[in-house]
């Protein structure tokens, strides 16, 4: 048994190796192959109870994310398509057009991420799926392909709230125990909360209107980058992240809202607004018509960008404090973990360096391919499902996709009935 597992699994990579359906991951499948081989004689040759391996799907806007994690926190496979040049030539997501590309590309994504990890269908502990929050067409694809899979192969289904996923995915890459305090920031949500266990938040505050991700990525059209030669392929905030590098942030200013609201709930849609008029104004100084480019792009960029941080930085600040205060978080070696898609940028990450130095926290983000949307963070969090006995299913009836699913147990209220002032801090970046 000992050698034939061994030239059974050599002969069956060799195989995955020839075939056409996986030419974009050969290279990768070529590395993974003797691990592979070494891993089945160890499970043959001694008495071994193997890891536990889930499958993640992650489809809850416009990212086809799939990979293959360990209750290790091993990453055996991965694969990712994005649908970022689509979208930025229509102007924006629509869901209708997602939907289609979600059909399009998942199976290939799943099947490419079996076959760089090596691992098969049959293999599976189970498989861990977005089904909350995001567009309900992109959800409804995921959840439908699983759904198959698992019938298929008989497996455990376990249905993931796309922000907790967010919120663990620093447990994958760093020793962090709970509770913790986790801001959240993408193209979809703005949300403050306290990890205090798997599936176990208190909601100290959301974005009352839109979220950071979503205005950034409006301004950036309204800047027409796009036709920006440094920024035609990279997506709104992306792009205002890269010009802000070269702007003078003190040409414009940007009152930061809510400076008044003792809560920890943040508003994004007047940063809109301003930045509209700025651009206004500045298209009739410069005699443009909107949609070509303007000589201050990067100072707006600028801006815009440094009024955003330090909304963020200052509800988060109130966040810390009320958590010290209340006695739910202990100053004591206690964390930030930011997360979500606008986490990747560097700016906001050293804003917010300043408050968790001025507090004593820990400031913990994940690197910026975790914070984006991808299946790895939907298979880990599948992974600490498993391991606290929480939502791992064996029947899938009554399963269903929810476009809007709140996180966690709310006590804003209690937030701004503490009404915490937060002293001013001195940002120097």
């Amino acid at each position: 048994m000992f050698w034939l597992q061994f030239f059974f699994r050599n002969a069956a990579m060799q195989k995955i190796l020839s075939t056409n359906i996986v030419s974009r991951c050969t290279s990768k499948s070529a590395k993974h192959g003797w691990s592979v081989c070494l891993r089945s004689i160890f499970f043959n040759s001694v008495k071994y109870c193997p890891p536990k391996l889930v499958l993640g799907i992650e489809t809850s806007c416009d990212d086809t994310g799939a990979a293959v994690v360990d209750d290790n926190g091993n990453i055996l496979g991965e694969a990712l398509h994005s649908q970022n040049e689509i979208h930025l030539k229509t102007g924006g997501i629509i869901p209708p057009v997602a939907q289609q590309l979600h059909r399009e590309n998942i199976e290939r994504i799943v099947k490419e991420t079996l076959c760089v990890s090596g691992i098969s269908l049959d293999e599976l502990s189970a498989v861990a799926t977005t089904v909350k929050p995001g567009l309900a067409l992109s959800l409804g694809v995921g959840l439908e392909y699983s759904l198959k899979l698992v019938d298929k192969y008989k497996k455990p289904f376990i249905p993931i709230h796309h922000m907790e996923a967010h919120a663990l995915t620093i447990r994958l890459i760093n020793q962090v125990d709970f509770p913790f305090l986790v801001l959240l920031i993408s193209g979809g949500h703005c949300i403050l909360a306290v990890a205090q266990g798997v599936s176990d938040f208190l909601l100290l505050g959301q974005s009352v209107d839109v979220a950071p991700g979503d205005m950034l990525d409006k301004v950036a059209r309204r800047l027409s980058l796009t036709k920006h030669p440094e920024c035609c392929s990279m997506s709104g905030g992306k792009a205002i992240e890269h010009l802000a590098q070269r702007g003078n942030r003190q040409h414009y200013e940007l009152r930061a809202p809510m400076r008044h609201h003792p809560n920890c709930n943040f508003s994004f849609s007047g940063f809109l607004c301003n930045a509209t008029r700025i651009i206004k104004q500045k298209e009739k100084e410069e005699g443009l018509q909107e949609g070509h480019l303007m000589s201050c792009v990067t100072d707006i960029a600028a801006a815009i960008q440094h009024a955003v941080a330090l909304h963020i930085a200052e509800r988060t600040h109130r966040a810390i404090l009320f958590c010290i205060k209340t006695g739910i978080l202990s100053q004591t070696n206690a964390s930030l973990v930011v997360s979500g898609g606008v986490a990747s940028n560097q700016y906001i990450r050293r804003v917010l360096q300043t408050v968790t130095n001025a507090t004593n926290f820990n400031l913990l983000c994940p690197p910026p391919k975790l914070c984006t949307d991808n299946g790895v963070m939907i298979a880990w969090n599948g992974i600490e499902r498993m391991r606290a006995g929480l939502g791992v299913l064996h029947s899938t009836d009554g399963i269903r996709y929810e476009p809007k699913a709140p996180l966690g147990i709310d006590i804003s209220k209690q937030v701004r009935e503490v009404a915490i002032k937060v002293p001013r801090l001195e940002v120097m970046i």
